[in-house]
């Protein structure tokens, strides 16, 4: 699936993403940015974590304390996101039902776009009403993937 790159502050991921480093950083909020970050291999406790989930225990990045700067809506959708487990997928509209604002079907879609935190904040759980993959941020051959690797398809 490539390599994941992951920023993290007291440990709390703040960013997570398959473009890596540099792609991630000009997306942090400026205050996280300005804390200047040193480059390590990996990250106590949230690295084993994510180790866990791609060995297969669907379950482990759960533990993962994260934090994004974002509006009511938009952490509502990133908090309801974390919710869906692996193996199951939810539409737009259900996911901004459940958010709060059953209208909101495409801030709701903008939310997932906007997702600092993938897969971690698992945006590629989301997928259209019809059942059609949507889009993901890392290319819909990615979101395949990790969908396939969850058992979701």
């Amino acid at each position: 699936m490539g390599s994941l790159s992951l920023i993290a502050s007291d440990q709390i991921l703040l960013a997570a993403g398959f473009d890596g480093l540099e792609a991630l950083m000009v997306r942090l909020d400026m205050d996280d940015a300005s804390q200047g970050f040193k480059s390590v291999r990996t990250i106590p406790v949230i690295s084993d974590l994510v180790q866990d989930y791609f060995d297969g225990d669907f379950t482990a990045i759960n533990g993962i304390k994260v934090r994004q700067p974002g509006a009511e809506f938009s952490q509502s959708v990133w908090k309801v996101m974390r919710k869906i487990p692996a193996g199951k997928t939810m539409s737009y509209a259900e996911l901004a039902q459940r958010a709060g604002s059953p209208a909101a079907v495409r801030a709701a879609g903008s939310a997932c776009g906007r997702n600092l935190i993938a897969p971690i904040v698992p945006c590629h759980r989301i997928v259209k009403t019809d059942g059609d993959l949507g889009n993901y941020g890392y290319g819909l051959e990615l979101k395949h993937a990790l969908l396939k690797f969850e058992g979701a398809i």
